[in-house]
């Protein structure tokens, strides 16, 4: 999706949110558009894009630690933990879903001016810097909130104590008049949008998606956290698996990263020079459990959104080395050469495991193999299939890959009990080029209930028709007139 919409950047297009979900910015699709600029529409660019990102984070994150612990070591830990993260950090800083990498970026940046202006004092350009950040992250990604809005508050907090009412003032004019304007995108799209952007904001794509009263929902949102947050975060497990990685480490990591939380713990009772900065960590934790339970974003458990507690842990495991060492000589060595391994070998793991693969997609109805894709769009070419029907997850790879010749728009399920979401179908100038094409072909992806179901229609309304499984899709083709989904029977 990301890939397709910096393609049609570069064709003149400009899109202020991501196609179909209004809660996130484009500026993603912005970066790769530079990317496939300079360098060729590749897959490749998409994830160097990421990788520059997440360098950027790496970066914000040093100089933050440096600049408050006035020591250069507990930064360069940090970032080596970073470097070779968890596994559910890997993944979702290499593939691109529309802003998490920026919301990191942007989250780290926040942080290190914020720990700048506490302990420098604010100036006009930190506090427009925080402010453009703070607006910009609420139009990318408003999961950069999460650090935006603690930072926010440590600046102001620590610039009220130095009580220079005149400089705070104009400081604080800055951060209003820079946030104003980086938020600019998001202002825009909610004039245009209306009450649906921030709607989107809060989650309305995913109300519901539980089912229940509300407490019921927040118990399910709550349940989801407790069984799936620590897993992933400490990167015991894949995302999309329970099944448990690198087991020969696995005893001795969770008895590191438990070390490395009841240290974290602990230090919040400490009144010294990093006091401010440990607690704002903390809150940065703490409002993403408050939201992930009081939104509808916490009835998706992917992993995703527990990134921030990943780079927490980490920032919290580089001052407990330090703190290891400074009782038992290079015993902190020892737990970040224990961490660093075990990311490594669960990651390797995962990878080798193919398919699935490293993933997006929890859900075993969506993990499609893609390797067989090439074959799927040779033979479409063959056979003078272009247009038609799929899922989600079919469409968009397929669109970019065949430089938009194959277009089969997503309007079937992938769900085996054949649920389906209106919002699958994101690019309407598709839908127009379908519905006029005299030729179409359905293509599934191991949904056996809905190939029968096809089957079934077809031979209902007297169609003929051919069948071709490659990989893990099945082509319905050479139907001997066109047909729409709806006219099937499927819901819209």
């Amino acid at each position: 999706m990301v890939a397709l919409m910096a393609r049609h950047i570069l064709q003149g297009e400009r899109p202020l949110f991501f196609y179909g979900q209004a809660y996130m910015g484009s500026l993603d699709a912005y970066l790769v558009a530079a990317g496939f600029w300079a360098f060729g529409q590749q897959v490749l660019v998409i994830r160097v894009v990421q990788a520059l990102l997440y360098c950027g984070t790496i970066s914000a994150l040093y100089l933050a630690l440096r600049e408050f612990f006035q020591t250069p070591r507990l930064g360069w830990v940090a970032a080596l933990l970073l470097s070779l993260p968890c596994l559910n950090l890997t993944l979702y800083t290499t593939v691109s879903l529309g802003g998490y990498g920026e919301a990191l970026l942007i989250g780290s940046l926040a942080l290190w001016l914020a720990l700048r202006i506490s302990r420098r004092g604010p100036t006009f350009l930190s506090a427009g810097l925080l402010g453009f950040l703070a607006g910009l992250g609420l139009w990318v990604f408003p999961l950069s909130a999460v650090f935006t809005l603690p930072s926010l508050i440590l600046a102001a907090v620590s610039s009220i104590r130095r009580g220079i009412p005149w400089r705070i003032g104009f400081c604080a004019a800055a951060l209003v008049i820079a946030a104003l304007v980086g938020a600019t995108p998001w202002l825009i799209g909610w004039r245009e949008l209306g009450s649906s952007a921030v709607r989107e904001m809060l989650g309305s794509a995913l109300a519901g998606v539980s089912g229940g009263s509300l407490p019921d929902q927040v118990a399910g949102r709550a349940l989801n956290l407790l069984i799936f947050a620590p897993t992933v975060v400490f990167g015991l497990r894949a995302p999309w698996s329970t099944q448990l990685l690198a087991l020969p480490l696995l005893p001795l990591a969770i008895a590191a990263d438990l070390g490395v939380l009841l240290f974290g713990l602990g230090q919040l009772r400490r009144r010294d020079e990093g006091c401010s900065a440990r607690w704002t960590l903390f809150a940065v934790g703490g409002l993403l459990i408050v939201l992930f339970l009081a939104t509808p974003f916490g009835s998706d458990p992917s992993g995703r959104y527990f990134l921030p507690l990943s780079v927490l842990l980490a920032v919290t495991t580089a001052e407990f080395a330090g703190w290891l060492n400074a009782h038992r000589a290079h015993w902190g060595e020892i737990v970040v050469l224990l961490l660093l391994v075990f990311n490594a070998s669960s990651t390797v793991q995962a990878a080798l495991a193919n398919p699935p693969g490293i993933t997006t997609q929890f859900d075993p109805e969506t993990q499609i193999d893609l390797r067989a894709l090439p074959a799927l769009t040779q033979f479409l070419e063959q056979e003078g299939e272009t247009r038609g029907y799929t899922n989600y997850w079919v469409e968009y790879p397929l669109a970019f890959l065949s430089h938009e010749q194959l277009l089969f728009v997503a309007r079937l399920p992938y769900h085996s009990d054949l649920r389906y979401s209106a919002r699958d179908d994101r690019y309407p100038p598709y839908d127009a080029l379908v519905r006029s094409s005299p030729k179409v072909a359905y293509i599934t992806t191991g949904n056996g209930s809905l190939n029968a179901v096809l089957r079934a229609r077809f031979d209902q309304m007297g169609l003929s028709y051919r069948e071709k499984q490659i990989g893990d899709f099945e082509v319905f083709y050479q139907l001997s007139s066109p047909v729409a989904p709806e006219e099937l029977g499927l819901p819209r």
